[in-house]
């Protein structure tokens, strides 16, 4: 093993197809992220590309490795460096963002106004680039190659309201020589997305759903193959209770909500990593039609890479509850993979420290519904003791918590907290009817889930009932927010880049939400369902000391969610604190965030704890 560069902004390495050299996107000369190649045996980085001023997204070698496919998206004019510099020089201010289109910034991305994504090719050996596809609506395209490099499968959805009608995506076949499109025939209504075409040409695979909702949904994301001629379609998964976009949810990864398939070389199997229970597995299924086969097993989350050209090897990570992702080999047998470590570069580490693994409980709601919930207790715990107990809620909704490593429970954990975590109704990998409860009625039967965990965590012998703390982030601020609006059990509470107002929020949020669709009604005329949902409207109950953090840079909940938040508490004489990280941050800070703001977030979070569930008063850093 050895270190190919030394640049701090390097990231996407992606290998040609003949293994001698790796591209991968560089930041080194900002503002203008370039693709740089090296050879794999080392040696300096070249610069392939000389794109302007703006975003790379994804790419990809052609199967030959004279071209690389790449998503670009140029800066707007009036908001480059150099722009900025001469606006600086005459003292004028920055100017107004002039919108015609709804689709204008992303959190985690910025804003972006009227630009978008647009595909590229690029010769390897001069660098030279042309545009060859810029019809996507939104810029959201994914793309890959024929097996003989002449064509390009792309995912697109022209429709310029497209965002609001995801069922209007396309596959179009581009033929390189000519740059002549061509729309696949025949294809089902509905999303499509991560396009991958088989080795031998035959087929070309995508995930999808059939139907108005866009891929993320409460409705399983499925696998489908199709010709490319004739635009015959079928589900792969259409028997299977399974959903590509069962993802774990840890704040040592940034959450991916894609789809992560890969053909087998001989083009007989796709395999695919599914979430189930928390666990993240790789599975396969024939494409001629059949069973889906889980080849790991056990409390583990795995993410796969690519397959070896002779299908017999893949390459993944693995994590645990106690251990973070690592590098493993595995062999392909005809039902197991067997996996064998190859890095242990957080090891030395995590050996120096007392880790708690969770124990994994399954409990009934009142209703009857079973729910899955973990219990951390902290390292070296009497069981003559009761501790102070802490529930944690996940975002999405449509996600889950699983058995990955989690900083944060376990900061808590060696801080003297039981941590308690679940997958309440709404949650991905359990089954559609799991996740699809809660469609258009939050604080329903998730509220009913969560009473049930926290009966759960009472009557538990080594927890406090008197010293138990609500907190979540995202989604689970939502739920946060609500239960204390609707119980007094709760001795303090933590809302992360919540959400409070689901009328307000319709219109503050970077994605829409059509009327009549997730929620009943719409956020102007008939925000009725969207109101009643609304934890802020039983604010006028809460007395729960509650601590609020959010990033002023979150376009997905915006910060106006918590303003609300602490504007209600304050009124009310509740204790609370209000923690705003800078314009700077997004929503995804707790995980991809600064690391001097991360850690001043966990002390705020330590702190307010050791206030409420402690009572030790100690003062805020």
């Amino acid at each position: 093993m050895h270190q190919f560069t030394s640049g701090a902004k390097d990231s996407y390495p992606r290998w040609s197809p003949d293994g001698t050299r790796i591209a991968f996107i560089s930041g080194r000369d900002k503002p203008k992220p370039q693709l740089f190649t090296i050879s794999a045996a080392g040696g300096e980085a070249v610069a392939l590309t000389t794109f302007d001023e703006g975003s790379i997204g994804a790419f990809k070698w052609s199967p030959d490795g004279t071209m690389l496919a790449v998503s670009f998206r140029h800066q707007d004019p009036q908001w480059t460096e150099d722009a900025k510099k001469k606006r600086k020089d005459k003292g004028l201010s920055d100017p107004p963002r002039v919108l015609d289109h709804y689709w204008y910034r992303l959190d985690g991305d910025g804003y972006f106004n009227a630009q978008r994504h647009e595909l590229y090719l690029v010769n390897t050996k001069t660098g030279t680039h042309r545009k060859v596809f810029a019809k996507d609506a939104l810029g959201f395209f994914s793309f890959d190659f024929s097996a003989d490099a002449k064509k390009l499968v792309i995912s697109t959805n022209p429709d310029r309201r497209a965002l609001l009608k995801p069922w209007n995506d396309e596959l179009v076949l581009l033929t390189i020589a000519s740059g002549k499109t061509k729309k696949i025939p025949n294809l089902p209504r509905g999303p499509k997305d991560a396009v991958q075409w088989s080795p031998n040409g035959k087929w070309i695979a995508f995930a999808g759903r059939v139907g108005e909702d866009s891929t993320y949904s409460v409705e399983n994301l499925e696998l489908f193959v199709c010709d490319p001629s004739t635009g015959k379609a079928r589900s792969l998964m259409a028997k299977e209770d399974h959903c590509l976009m069962a993802i774990a949810i840890t704040d040592t990864a940034e959450v991916g909500f894609g789809a992560n398939f890969r053909w087998s070389p001989d083009s007989k199997r796709i395999f695919m990593k599914l979430g189930w229970h928390g666990e993240s597995h790789v599975a396969s299924i024939p494409v001629r039609g059949g069973r889906i086969t889980f080849h790991t097993s056990g409390s583990i989350d795995h993410d796969m890479g690519n397959l070896s050209d002779d299908g017999t090897r893949i390459a993944l990570t693995a994590a645990t509850f106690t251990e973070l992702a690592e590098i493993r080999v595995g062999r392909i047998g005809a039902k197991t993979i067997s996996t064998k470590q190859l890095t242990d570069f957080n090891g030395p580490l995590l050996r120096e420290l007392r880790l708690a693994k969770p124990s994994s409980h399954w409990i009934r709601a009142n209703d009857g519904t079973k729910v899955q919930v973990w219990v951390m207790k902290p390292p070296l715990s009497k069981s003559s003791r009761k501790y102070p107990a802490v529930l944690e809620i996940h975002g999405g909704p449509h996600a889950q918590y699983g058995v990955g490593f989690f900083h944060e429970f376990q900061v808590l954990v060696a801080a003297g907290y039981v941590v308690f975590y679940s997958n309440p109704r709404g949650s991905k990998g359990y089954g559609r009817d799991h996740c699809a409860a809660i469609k258009g009625d939050w604080g329903g039967a998730d509220w009913v889930d969560i009473q049930a965990v926290t009966e759960f965590i009472k009557n538990r012998p080594f927890v406090n009932a008197k010293r138990m703390g609500i907190m979540g982030g995202s989604y689970g601020g939502y739920m946060t927010n609500w239960a204390i609006g609707h119980t007094n059990t709760f001795a303090g509470a933590i809302t992360d880049r919540c959400v409070s107002n689901l009328v307000s929020m319709f219109g503050t949020s970077d994605f829409l939400d059509r009327p009549d669709d997730y929620w009943p009604g719409n956020a102007w005329d008939r925000p009725e369902a969207r109101w009643d949902q609304s934890p802020i409207k039983y604010f006028g109950k809460v007395k729960t000391p509650t601590l609020i953090i959010h990033s002023e840079g979150d376009l997905r909940c915006n910060v106006e969610q918590a303003e609300q938040v602490y504007s209600a508490l304050s009124a009310r004489n509740i204790p609370t604190r209000f923690v705003r990280y800078p314009r700077s941050t997004f929503h995804g800070m707790s995980r991809a965030g600064p690391p001097d703001l991360r850690l001043h977030r966990l002390h705020q979070i330590l702190d307010w704890w050791d206030r409420w569930l402690k009572g030790a008063g100690r003062r805020g850093r």
